[in-house]
């Protein structure tokens, strides 16, 4: 019954969560949420969600937004933007960026989307032709450059969040600079700790964008730019003014302060049509309520697992771990330190080499799930050297593929590969149909921030089983080395989970800690390659991922005494995780 009821616990989590987010994001009745898909110029699709607030009508038409996350996000990560300009009466177009989400690749193309994105907008009969905003974050912004030099009498203001118009760093992305007059009523949003402030303005640390030339030179001014100042006039067009909310790039989606300063721009420039202050806001809560559904989701795949172990056809998989001869004493101290240093130190030259040594084609599409993988293989080899050598000894104590999980004493190994693949497709496959469920019920899915578990589409199902294999070959050694060689014999079933996550994950908090304590001190990043930043912030998501994983495969190796079960789902897990909220870069079909 207890089994039973961490299950019903799960299911519970993410059906209360899907409710509450799609409560919330409706505004509880007040805004209709739809997802669209619509073709652009060459007959590309684009997709978005469609937020239209109940005043506005044919009849009433009322001012739009466009709203556009950055590279590696998708539609639903501007959903704070996009809940609070809808509760105030605009409508908004949640636009998924081209080669993002489930916009056709590839990434960049017809004006990374915005182009298109805005006619569509236009288009509506219920939208104000004459009052519309474009609002992106980071390469976002780029794009509503792009869209409003392309279409120059088509908007009336903009708000870039942590982006910028054209400097000499981002010019072969944006080949459009700003000027006093261009983009049309201007608000720069750019937070005091954003890790891309040299490659947006030209100046080390964000909070110094005050003095950045480029910037100056789209105010119009020589001098310090003043926060919160407006420059220029709004009837004319050429306002400007500086927001600097006290956060980093990706926490823009997640700042009170950020949110509110775009609500407080379009309300200026394209007019209040609910007066609604900007400090109203309850898009956190959606936040809130999609962390429980990914909780929940999380949870289910344990309490599913168990479940399934317990079945008549899964039983035969039910074993302690047989003949266990791990490293002990110095031993372990060793191996256990050389998991935690080393993929902490690959991480940054192997993701710079994999970006240059693997680039995006028609097998891998994919540029920054390339690279991730790249770093992993390197790991993988490097493990699999380390734990060959150790085997070289500690075979002498009697330890052998069973003592590893990678082998059943009872001559039925691959009967039970077998059964840990089925086990794996099923447990995985109906996590995976619940978002799908979830999405389609409620137009939600599961994320917290910038961590996402969504539907993917058929292009990414197929790309995701081109990398299913690289990552299945990184799990099984990951195991390997993890229960083979420094599973702890002593302690409860709970100790011996943490100390896992604690080898695997320490390293990754200790890299977080040595990039982001400069920066909220008052420095840069601690990484001062541009190309490599955008791989800092990936890093935020790779420590609770290897939390994830760690436990998926410690519970499942301590279940059956076999690395299978839990490689497996990892790979499965992980797949759909990239895949989904990844960049496709080449242009598939």
């Amino acid at each position: 019954m207890k089994r039973k009821g961490l299950l019903i616990v799960a299911i519970i989590m993410i059906l209360a969560g899907g409710i509450i987010a799609n409560q919330v994001q409706k505004d509880f009745g007040q805004v209709k949420v739809t997802d669209v898909r619509f073709p652009g110029k060459d007959g590309a699709m684009l997709s978005a969600l469609l937020y239209v607030p109940r005043n506005a009508t044919a009849e009433t038409p009322a001012p739009g937004i466009q709203a556009i996350h950055g590279y590696i996000n998708s539609r639903e990560t501007q959903s704070g933007f996009a809940i609070e300009f809808a509760r105030r009466g605009f409508v908004v177009l949640e636009l998924d960026q081209m080669g993002h989400g489930y916009s056709a690749p590839p990434v960049g193309a017809n004006g990374y989307g915005a182009i298109d994105g805005l006619a569509y907008l236009r288009g509506l009969d219920f939208v104000d032709k004459n009052k519309i905003g474009l609002e992106g974050h980071s390469m976002g912004g780029w794009a509503s450059v792009i869209a409003a030099a392309t279409r120059p009498d088509d908007y009336a203001a903009m708000v870039l969040e942590g982006s910028s118009t054209a400097t000499k760093f981002s010019q072969k992305f944006v080949p459009i600079p700003g000027t006093p007059a261009f983009p049309r009523n201007l608000a720069v949003v750019f937070s005091t700790c954003d890790e891309f402030s040299m490659l947006m303005w030209e100046v080390p640390v964000g909070r110094d964008v005050i003095v950045s030339e480029p910037l100056k030179k789209v105010f119009g001014t020589t001098a310090a730019i003043e926060p919160g100042k407006i420059y220029g006039s709004i009837k004319e067009g050429t306002a400007r003014v500086l927001y600097q909310p006290k956060t980093t790039h990706p926490g823009d989606h997640i700042s009170v302060s950020a949110i509110g300063y775009a609500i407080e721009w379009f309300q200026k420039t394209l007019g209040e049509v609910k007066p609604l202050p900007a400090s109203n806001q309850i898009w956190y809560w959606k936040e809130i309520a999609t962390l429980i559904s990914l909780i929940g989701c999380l949870l289910f795949i344990f309490a599913f697992g168990n479940l399934l172990l317990r079945t008549g056809f899964f039983r035969l998989l039910m074993s302690a771990p047989q003949n266990p001869k791990p490293a002990t004493g110095a031993g372990w101290w060793i191996g256990a330190l050389l998991m935690i240093i080393i993929p902490a130190i690959t991480y940054f030259p192997l993701n710079g080499i994999g970006n240059l040594a693997l680039k995006a084609s028609w097998l891998f599409p994919q540029q920054v799930t390339n690279t991730l993988m790249f770093w992993l293989i390197v790991n993988m080899v490097i493990t699999l050297i380390l734990f060959l050598i150790w085997h070289m000894f500690n075979r002498r104590k009697g330890a052998n593929a069973v003592s590893y999980g990678i082998a059943d004493s009872g001559r039925a190994t691959w009967k039970k590969i077998g059964l840990s693949a089925i086990l794996a497709i099923i447990v995985i496959g109906v996590a995976y149909l619940s978002v799908v469920l979830i999405a389609g019920l409620f137009t939600v899915d599961y994320r917290f921030w910038i961590m996402q578990l969504k539907p993917m589409s058929w292009l990414q199902f197929k790309i995701g089983l081109r990398y299913l294999i690289p990552f299945l070959l990184f799990y099984l050694v990951f195991a390997v080395a993890l229960h083979g060689q420094l599973r702890s014999a002593a302690g409860t079933f709970a100790s011996r989970m943490i100390k896992a996550v604690v080898v695997t994950s320490l390293g990754y908090l200790v890299l977080l800690l040595l990039l982001y304590v400069p920066l909220f001190a008052g420095g840069p990043l601690g990484i001062s390659d541009i190309r490599l930043i955008l791989y800092g912030i990936v890093a935020i998501q790779v420590l609770p991922l290897f939390m994830i994983v760690t436990f998926i495969s410690t519970y499942f190796f301590e279940k059956t005494g076999l690395i299978y079960p839990g490689a497996f789902m990892n790979a499965l897990f992980l797949t759909w995780y990239i895949i989904a909220s990844q960049a496709t870069h080449f242009p598939l079909k």
